[in-house]
């Protein structure tokens, strides 16, 4: 009368499975060296634009370069050249970076509070406070005057 079921049922053990699994914290590593290796791409586009800041973004970024390695097991992230003279390829305004560090370092500082990453959450944490203040106190260019 009814056919016999052939395939495994949706309520079988997770345990059964033949797919690696990973621990919640090396979902946590992940996460986190994503946001830094995000936050660090930001942080190389903000040190073509901002030369006048270049020696203090340069520390920031050797600094998030060295977290992502660690979370990484020792596999440095990939970085873009540093293109000088304020061209940023894409248009982008050096307050929309800010704003967009601001809130990658955020992220990244939860993820870190979650994992009790204390090296992690105190460079996402400072990075916030820096462009908070950026974006506080944007740099002004000089007018143009039309004579």
């Amino acid at each position: 009368m009814y056919e016999p079921i052939r395939t495994k049922s949706v309520h079988t053990m997770a345990g059964t499975a033949d797919f690696p699994h990973r621990s919640r914290e090396e979902e946590l590593d992940i996460q986190l060296a994503g946001h830094l290796a995000a936050l660090l791409a930001v942080t190389d586009e903000l040190r073509g634009l901002e030369p006048s800041a270049s020696a203090e973004l340069d520390v920031a970024a050797e600094r998030l370069a060295e977290q992502v390695t660690r979370l990484r097991g020792g596999r440095p992230p990939v970085r873009a050249a540093v293109a000088g003279g304020g061209g940023g390829g894409r248009g982008a305004t050096s307050a929309g970076l800010h704003q967009r560090a601001h809130a990658l370092a955020g992220r990244a500082l939860v993820v870190a509070a979650s994992r009790a990453d204390t090296a992690g959450a105190i460079l996402a944490a400072q990075r916030m406070d820096v462009h908070a203040a950026a974006v506080a106190t944007p740099v002004t260019e000089p007018a143009l005057t039309v004579g």
